[in-house]
């Protein structure tokens, strides 16, 4: 009996000297983050078909439409206009988390630029008709945006679910209390759907300006998480992936429709808070 009670003592003391950290497990909680990115795009074929025409612009380049560090970002009236991130998510055990997301990216043609062309545009539009053959050499050039500008800035809209696995890396950085301070190495993979507001002035025609389901996408990402006092986290990741769009609006009618596929690399800086719930 002494015994039993000695025992029960030492492991008292032990757990209020060495108390389990908030930290120590991440089962059951949530995060919620915001946050910026910048973007890179490969090149990529774009198809437009309607109504007397059908063609296709190879290896189109294209770029991001960044704002820099702007008061933006965190202005609740405007904080959609930049490239931003929000992804909210929960722990089904100590590494493994669900979260679902919503990446805004803005795709912005270069309009500087003279692209490789073939297919057919018909009589209807006089300044540009031809038949221009896909084996030739037929090039436009896109400088003056009369015959096309094409944007998603409002944006390339990637709404998506990841799982991911998250593991604390403090002890190779003699790290000791990590409800102080805490660094963890995340990577995930994800999919979901592409729902942009496509701003494209095609061959002179009045713009659609509606977000639209355009097709679907899948990623991969990995990235470092610093988290300050149990319940703030700085993330830095770089989530690469794949988007095919084959239903894109380009113009009010609907019978004129664009298609495209390219890969994406985001480079992404985030501010968040995690909490059991």
């Amino acid at each position: 009996m002494t015994l039993t009670v000695l025992t029960q003592n030492v492991y008292s003391q032990e757990q209020q000297v060495n108390p389990t950290k908030y930290t120590a497990h991440n089962k059951g909680k949530m995060y919620i983050f915001w946050g910026g990115n910048r973007e890179s795009y490969s090149s990529s074929d774009i198809h437009f078909k309607g109504d007397d025409y059908d063609f296709t612009l190879y290896d189109v380049q294209a770029h991001d439409k960044a704002k820099g560090w702007h008061l933006d970002y965190v202005n609740p009236a405007r904080m959609t206009i930049p490239q931003t991130n929000l992804r909210i998510g929960y722990f089904i055990n100590d590494h493994y988390n669900i979260s679902i997301g919503f990446d805004h990216m803005k795709y912005v043609m270069t309009q500087d630029q003279i692209a490789r062309i073939g297919g057919v545009v018909g009589n209807s539009y006089p300044d540009y008709a031809g038949v221009y053959l896909p084996s030739g050499n037929n090039t436009i050039d896109l400088t003056d945006g009369g015959f096309l500008k094409f944007e998603h800035t409002d944006g390339l809209n990637y709404v998506n679910t990841e799982f991911c696995r998250v593991d604390d890396i403090s002890k190779l950085f003699k790290i000791k209390n990590t409800d102080k301070f805490q660094i963890n190495i995340t990577e995930g993979v994800g999919g979901g759907f592409l729902y942009p507001k496509t701003n494209s002035t095609l061959l002179g025609k009045e713009r659609h300006d509606d977000f639209h389901i355009s097709g679907f996408g899948v990623s991969a990402k990995a990235g470092l998480n610093f988290t300050f006092f149990k319940y703030f986290f700085v993330q830095t990741e770089l989530k690469g992936g794949y988007i095919n769009m084959n239903d894109i609006r380009t113009t009010n009618s609907p019978s004129d429709k664009a298609s495209q596929s390219f890969f994406f690399l985001q480079k992404i800086i985030a501010f968040g808070g995690i909490f059991k719930l």
